[in-house]
């Protein structure tokens, strides 16, 4: 078994002082002796003493940990974006207590309720799919603690963003499909409350449009995962006016499309082309290998990190609001011609 930490206390009484020159001690305080001040960290060394970083966030009032919100960790891109805070968060000093929102407004508020509890410098959040109110946010912000969102934003409060380059992303590919010959191409889009949604939406009806391919609304579908894929892609390929593309939110539902599409016997790209958009461990695994947007997850993180350090170490208050967009780019695979 793992031996309790040593506390002040314990070090006072082993060696006859009292805790509070111990803690003096400790901090190299000179009104402490040389020898007692040696005597001390000699033994808090020998017992492996670590300062309480609780008990001094709560004197101090506040802490060097960064709160992060995920909606989930499983998605290749927000493991990604994770990767970019925690390289750069070490190198600056900081550490990060990350939380996960299972795509839930519910347990969204609760994780932002323990973050101020827990008294951390700054947050780096990006919403569930079913938020809609952001009261929760303005929390954060009238406790003095800045927020910097990344890819699901809030436009509804007035702070930091870090997003890809969703609406030229969705251009790209799209151009790219009719280019090469498609003419009917759906969209699965994800919840239209998302800002990412609404981007990438009008980045694929702007490329249709330049191309004079008219859209309905038969053509946009919701469904933005691999099993909404798989359940409504079949019949959509069943009918006479069957589409020959497909433009899909995340890589996950293009996965999904394109299990469908051998499900019906439709050859990929030669009847049917497919893109997603992410570029993770999916689009590679799939047979064929996806075309799809890459996000540069990393790149998120890192300027999300970058934007919320400035601003938590802006002494004067007068750091102006910094937004980045990060460029996206298109992979070309084998489910494209």
């Amino acid at each position: 078994m793992n031996k309790p930490q040593i506390t002040i206390k314990d070090i006072g009484r082993a060696l006859g002082f009292s805790p509070s020159t111990v803690s003096r001690a400790l901090k190299d305080n000179p009104d402490i002796s040389l020898d007692t001040r040696e005597a001390i960290h000699k033994y808090a060394r020998e017992h492996n003493y670590k300062p309480n970083a609780l008990a001094l966030n709560l004197r101090t009032n506040r802490s060097n940990t960064i709160g992060v919100i995920v909606p989930q960790l499983v998605h290749h891109f927000f493991s990604c974006v994770l990767s970019g805070i925690e390289k750069s968060a070490a190198k600056a000093g900081y550490n990060i207590l990350v939380a996960q929102s299972n795509e839930s407004y519910e347990q969204e508020v609760k994780i932002v309720h323990s973050f101020l509890a827990a008294r951390v410098c700054g947050v780096i959040a990006s919403l569930a799919k079913d938020t809609s109110q952001y009261d929760h946010y303005q929390d954060l912000l009238d406790n003095n603690i800045p927020i910097v969102f990344y890819d699901r934003i809030c436009t509804g409060i007035n702070t930091e963003r870090v997003v890809v380059d969703d609406y030229a992303g969705a251009f790209s590919a799209v151009e790219y499909m009719i280019q090469t010959g498609c003419r009917h191409i759906l969209f699965y889009s994800g919840p239209p409350n998302l800002e990412i949604s609404k981007n990438r939406r009008n980045g694929y009806l702007d490329a249709m449009k330049r191309y004079k391919i008219p859209v309905n609304d038969t053509m946009i579908k919701l469904c933005d995962t691999r099993e909404q894929a798989i359940a409504i892609t079949p019949d959509l390929l069943e009918k006479h006016d069957r589409p020959d593309g497909f433009f899909a939110i995340n890589d996950e539902t293009a996965s999904g499309i394109l299990y469908a599409c051998k499900l019906v016997g439709m050859k990929v790209p030669d009847e049917v082309s497919i893109c997603g958009f992410t570029d993770g461990a999916i689009a590679q695994s799939t047979d064929p290998k996806l075309t799809t947007v890459e996000q540069h997850g990393q790149e998120v993180g890192e300027s999300a990190i970058d934007l919320l350090i400035n601003k938590i170490e802006d002494k004067t208050g007068e750091l102006k609001s910094g937004n980045r967009i990060v460029k996206t780019n298109l992979v070309v695979r084998g489910t494209t011609k």
